[in-house]
């Protein structure tokens, strides 16, 4: 499929801070090659790495050090050298987890078991949010671009508050979400009048264009629609183009498309597929190729989740998706992934493939990508985790055959095939051994020591505790049954 480039807009790359944040010399190495892959901006997410200050010092990440001051400046600083403009995105209504998880804030929840939305009827909710945003905005001279979050506000409706203003005549839940969005955009305009405010827009999605129109939001906000599907069904039903004209009727002509180039394949995935996200590139430009003359459409944020929210696990690691970043930016700017697009993502990365699971180094070490190597020992470390002899040993013939539960649990087992089980599993036990060292030796160069035993804990015990069990069950059985 072929489509005109992206058209006159900024291209955003999405930086999830709220798992596996890189180091500050990372960001740099990250920054630098952004520039190169043709970025103009970044989404920033800080979540609890931003270093928040007095009263709110407690949304700090206790896993690890919050970025300094200094290096969030420094941060900016280069964006700015390298023609990147920095956009902060603050959550201020739903996905406030990070804030909500703690003690002291549990009382602002709309229900006490959804930590991620804030109560809109609470007067300190509002306060809260400001301050937030007051830090953020206080630590990003010269900044004229806010994104206020607002989506997945789950459970919103639900609490006892809600409910009793629910029960007035004309009282909605699309009414309760605009009002508490107007509130917080109105107060940013109000702090800081310059400022262009972004938000998501998947809890407006099915309010009609009346409704948006009489909400005080026109000429607040700017939507920005997510999808991050390989098949936006663009021809059949149309709904992107139909929700940006909707919007684009309820006189909100300015808005933002946003994609995925990591993070939204599955809650755990390790390795992204780069064809999935490929495919939706060429989705949102068809998309773009489709739009009316009316709507303005001002750039598009390739996001990369870290984790599906604040309480979910690791989803791909940066370096890992770099081949995929860089191949989406590539579609953007030929209008498709051909041969010559593909041919530079491979030439600038120094690799020989876009797809990570089969990428091999072209050339030294030295020259690949920021990350390179930890993306290629990841790679091998997950082939050899989704291995079937490994992650299904315990359902082997002679396990099942020779070393049940059953047997087991009564030691009565035949040594000879139980010491063979034992080599066996050794064996496996200890290339992954290897393999983990290696992994975590790489990463934590990039990344925080939390994070490296985070990733090894959620993808590698997993697969070795049930290997470890049987060494040590055997060892149990074959010392009653041999003299």
């Amino acid at each position: 499929m072929s489509c005109p480039p992206w058209p006159k807009g900024k291209k955003l790359v999405h930086l999830d801070l709220k798992g596996a944040p890189p180091r500050a010399e990372y960001l740099h190495q990250l920054i630098e090659l952004f520039s190169k892959l043709g970025v103009e901006g970044l989404l920033v997410e800080y979540e609890d790495m931003f270093p928040y200050e007095g009263q709110l010092k407690m949304l700090q990440a206790t896993a690890q050090p919050a970025y300094s001051q200094g290096e969030i400046l420094s941060l900016q600083e280069f964006a700015k050298f390298k023609g990147m403009e920095v956009i902060p995105l603050v959550q201020t209504f739903g996905h406030m987890e990070f804030v909500l998880k703690h003690r002291p804030m549990w009382g602002l929840r709309e229900v006490a078991h959804c930590v991620g939305t804030l109560n809109p009827h609470k007067e300190e909710a509002v306060g809260l949010v400001m301050e937030m945003l007051r830090q953020v905005v206080a630590l990003h001279p010269g900044l004229n671009t806010l994104h206020i979050g607002a989506d997945e506000v789950y459970m919103l409706g639900e609490g006892e508050e809600s409910k009793l203003w629910l029960a007035s005549p004309g009282c909605t839940v699309e009414q309760l979400f605009l009002s508490h969005v107007t509130k917080v955009a109105k107060a940013i305009k109000e702090a800081w009048p310059h400022m262009t405010i972004i938000m998501w827009d998947d809890m407006m999605r099915g309010m009609s264009k009346d409704t948006l129109k009489a909400s005080g939001l026109v000429g607040l906000v700017q939507p920005m629609l997510w999808d991050y599907s390989p098949n936006l069904d663009v021809k059949r039903t149309g709904k992107n183009l139909s929700l940006l004209e909707k919007y684009c009727s309820a006189s909100m002509s300015e808005l933002w498309a946003a994609s995925s180039f990591k993070g939204s394949t599955a809650v755990y995935t390790c390795v992204p597929s780069t064809q999935r996200h490929v495919e939706n590139h060429l989705q949102w430009l068809e998309v773009a190729a489709s739009l009316p003359a009316n709507v303005k459409l001002k750039g598009i944020a390739i996001t990369g989740w870290q984790r599906y929210d604040h309480l979910s696990v690791l989803c791909e690691l940066i370096p890992v998706a770099l081949p995929s970043l860089a191949a989406c930016l590539q579609t953007l700017i030929h209008g498709q992934f051909n041969t010559e697009a593909e041919s530079k993502v491979t030439q600038m990365l120094g690799v020989s493939s876009v797809e990570a699971e089969t990428m091999e180094r072209t050339s030294a070490v030295d020259s690949l990508f920021p990350g390179g190597r930890l993306a290629q020992l990841i790679v091998e470390l997950d082939s050899l985790l989704k291995s079937e002899d490994i992650r299904f040993f315990e359902n082997s013939m002679f396990v099942r055959g020779w070393f049940s539960p059953y047997q087991r649990q009564r030691k009565m087992v035949t040594p000879l095939i139980t010491m063979q089980i034992n080599k066996q599993a050794s064996t496996y036990l200890a290339i992954l051994q290897q393999k983990v060292e290696t992994v975590t030796a790489e990463m934590v160069h990039l990344y925080p020591d939390s994070t490296a035993q985070e990733w090894i804990e959620e993808h590698v015990t997993p697969v070795m505790s049930p290997l470890e069990r049987i060494t040590e069950d055997i060892r149990i059985c074959v010392k009653e049954m041999v003299p």
